[in-house]
């Protein structure tokens, strides 16, 4: 039984009349005849009452049209929602995030892309553990510093944002129009614990040159270390759009003299992951967005 052949009992019912349902669809009377008896004679029972030229439903019939109707709307359906799955009307997606990014830049694009993509299901997750969660296929995308290399994962690049030093309005340096990157071992600072990417990227950059910081506190929480520099106890080293995003306007960010830690952002995907329209739309929003700023 194939669907064309149901399509074109359903015009004969609509007829009842097979040379006009066979004008109808567009094929002729007796292929129309042939496909309605191959019906028959794969269900071992007839269709319609044949009486002279006028032709009669039988009770199999009247039970072949009702599921007939009900197989091409679900196949209506199905293909309804797939449309609007493919224009971003329907769909799931999962996005992994850093959390001081979640916390003070991804979530007004979160608002932005519900009101413009209502019925996409979009799931975020904070963590440092981006990459792993791409690859694992636990998220369908990362918003993340620039991983290693791995010919595994597609990387877009978002942003390049360099880091700044961020002080209270009362700390000693807060007049200061710049820094010297070396004058770093010697100013107390509250920064994320050792191992986690933030904290990392800037340790790097300091050995690289000679020295490490001088943490006196550590927090995981980045509204906890902003309240810990806002109280005047130490500073801290963070990207300077992160720090513009939260307008607190008691911190100071000075930047740095010459050479400065600076951080790649970028949206990362398995390479042999499909990407859903969902997906590629949130790609788009991001980077529209960040190009922005």
């Amino acid at each position: 039984m194939e669907l064309r052949q149901l399509e074109y009992f359903i015009a004969v019912c609509d007829e009842m009349h097979f040379t006009r349902a066979a004008e109808k669809i567009g094929i002729s009377q007796p292929t129309l005849s042939q496909q309605v008896r191959a019906l028959e004679d794969e269900l071992n029972t007839p269709l319609f009452d044949r009486v002279g030229k006028k032709i009669a439903i039988t009770e199999a019939g009247l039970i072949l049209l009702e599921q007939s109707k009900q197989i091409i709307r679900s196949l209506q359906n199905v293909k309804d929602s797939i449309h609007e799955l493919q224009h971003v009307q329907r769909g799931t997606l999962s996005v992994g995030t850093l959390p001081s990014d979640l916390d003070y830049r991804i979530s007004r694009l979160l608002v932005d892309y519900h009101y413009e993509y209502p019925n996409i299901h979009l799931s975020i997750f904070s963590s440092v553990e981006i990459e792993e969660q791409v690859l694992t296929n636990e998220v369908d995308l990362g918003i993340c510093v620039m991983p290693f290399f791995d010919d595994r994962l597609i990387q877009i690049p978002l942003c390049q944002e360099e880091y700044v030093l961020v002080v209270s309005e009362q700390h000693p340096l807060a007049a200061r129009d710049w820094i010297a990157i070396d004058e770093l071992a010697h100013i107390e600072t509250v920064m994320y614990p050792v191992g986690l990417v933030g904290r990392e990227l800037v340790e790097r950059f300091c050995r690289s040159r000679g020295f490490k910081l001088n943490t006196i506190m550590e927090t995981t929480s980045v509204l906890s270390l902003i309240n810990i520099v806002k109280a005047n106890i130490g500073a801290t080293i963070q990207p300077l759009q992160l720090i513009q995003s939260m307008k607190e306007p008691t911190l100071r960010c000075i930047p740095f003299k010459d050479v400065a830690p600076t951080r790649d952002l970028v949206i990362i995907y398995r390479r042999d992951r499909f990407l859903g329209r969902a997906a590629q739309a949130f790609i788009h929003k991001l980077t529209t967005d960040f190009n922005a700023n």
